[in-house]
């Protein structure tokens, strides 16, 4: 598996991984349609140790897909956790049962998968796309994303196009996409000509949002 090197961050040199609180410390953005984006910024504490765990202890594999007529390598590297399944490291299972603590009320039910991504380098990305796989296509939703490593643009626009937001996403940070967002406005980690670490991505659904 080859990957750019990862640079710590000078603000995180905790040994040990913490999950942070919610309640208090997170900002909601209004955005149109009844979307919204929920952000904590360093919510895990020794997030850049729980990187390197993760980067070395999951069991990435590459994918292929068909577009335009032809078989095309995704370019991350990707792990799925399905309902049921023990989560690679015991601080995503603690990030899970806080994010279903605090979103309990509201979401109505319990984030249940958890979907890695690692992007390897600058090349590695996602194009525009909503999580509208299942109920996520028809009705209001969570995804909440934790970033770890080095931070990457997380883009967001309104579907079919318009005025990106650019929300810079790293080392431990937290971003909750909810409302119609999934339905209604698109997100994107696009490709980077500067030379950058890598970073993963862990997402947490609901049963039946992909």
């Amino acid at each position: 598996m080859d990957v750019a090197p990862f640079q710590a961050s000078l603000l995180d040199a905790a040994a040990s991984v913490e999950v942070g609180p919610l309640a208090g410390d997170v900002r909601r953005r209004a955005l149109s349609a009844g979307a919204w984006v929920d952000l904590r910024p360093r919510w895990i504490e020794g997030a850049d140790a729980l990187f390197e765990r993760l980067r070395d202890g999951v069991p990435w594999r590459a994918e292929r897909r068909s577009m335009y007529e032809r078989v095309v390598d995704i370019p991350r590297l990707l792990a799925f956790y399905g309902g049921g399944e023990v989560l690679p490291d015991p601080a995503l299972a603690a990030a899970r049962d806080a994010l279903d603590e605090h979103y309990a009320a509201e979401l109505g039910e319990r984030f249940v998968t958890a979907g890695l991504c690692l992007y390897r380098d600058g090349r590695d990305s996602v194009a525009w796309h909503g999580d509208r796989i299942g109920r996520g296509g028809r009705q209001d939703t969570m995804v909440a994303i934790v970033v770890l490593g080095c931070p990457r643009p997380l883009l967001l626009r309104p579907r079919g196009g318009g005025p990106a937001l650019r929300f810079e996403l790293g080392h431990g940070d937290l971003i909750v996409m909810g409302g119609s967002c999934q339905r209604t406005w698109d997100h994107a980690v696009p490709k980077s000509s500067r030379p950058v670490g890598p970073r993963i991505s862990v997402q947490f659904r609901p049963r039946d949002v992909r």
